[in-house]
């Protein structure tokens, strides 16, 4: 008996990654089909580091279905990653399922062993190639005039940055103050060392003046 495990993922803690949850449901409802488990995360679909991932991999059995909204939700990686993770995915027999992919729906009914699922999986795998490529072009190009659109605010005089999480700073400011290890302080508040580093630089600044 396989088992289908959606995957659910948003590239920072400000997105809700559960957003399509609902959609996932409704496509394995309307199908007499049932969701097994779900797994969350918020981590950039151009990474590999996304625990959630490798948990459901983990998890499946040869036959289980890896259910998603969007293949970007799967991946923006670029093309070395990309192989990685469908070697991966192979090694464990799952069949990837996305709702932007109609060619791939017929996978979580099809029976393991069926001629039909053999082909369907050669299609599938096609597709999927072809969509995760496009995903990683639109990052790609999204970064890119980013990028640029940093560089022409910082020419005109009006680049500004990332506004400032106060009240997240405020709070590690008084984890330093109060001795805590940049291990710690990390560990709690998801902060850079980078950050970190400025802040205690800060806090360091803001006693020689008080002193």
């Amino acid at each position: 008996m396989s088992f289908i495990r959606a995957y659910l993922r948003a590239s920072t803690k400000d997105q809700d990654a559960n957003r399509a949850q609902s959609d996932l449901y409704r496509f394995a409802d309307e199908r007499g089909l049932r969701i097994a488990a779900t797994y969350t995360e918020n981590e950039s679909g151009a990474s590999l580091k996304r625990p959630e991932l490798f948990r459901l991999l983990a998890d499946c059995q040869p036959g289980d279905v890896l259910l998603v909204e969007q293949v970007d939700r799967l991946s923006r990686l670029n093309a070395e990653d990309w192989e990685r993770l469908k070697t991966e995915i192979k090694s464990r027999r799952v069949k990837v399922v996305a709702l932007d992919l109609p060619t791939s729906w017929a996978m979580a009914t099809a029976a393991a062993d069926d001629i039909q699922t053999r082909m369907l999986d050669a299609i599938n795998g096609m597709m999927l190639d072809m969509l995760a490529a496009f995903a990683r072009k639109d990052y790609e190009d999204r970064r890119r005039r980013q990028a640029q659109g940093i560089a022409k605010a910082k020419a005109d005089g009006v680049y500004r940055g990332r506004p400032e999480d106060t009240d997240r700073n405020a709070a590690i400011l008084k984890m330093l103050q109060s001795g805590q290890s940049w291990n710690t302080i990390i560990a709690a508040t998801g902060c850079s060392r980078s950050t970190l580093s400025r802040l205690s630089k800060r806090l360091t600044a803001a006693d020689e003046v008080n002193g």
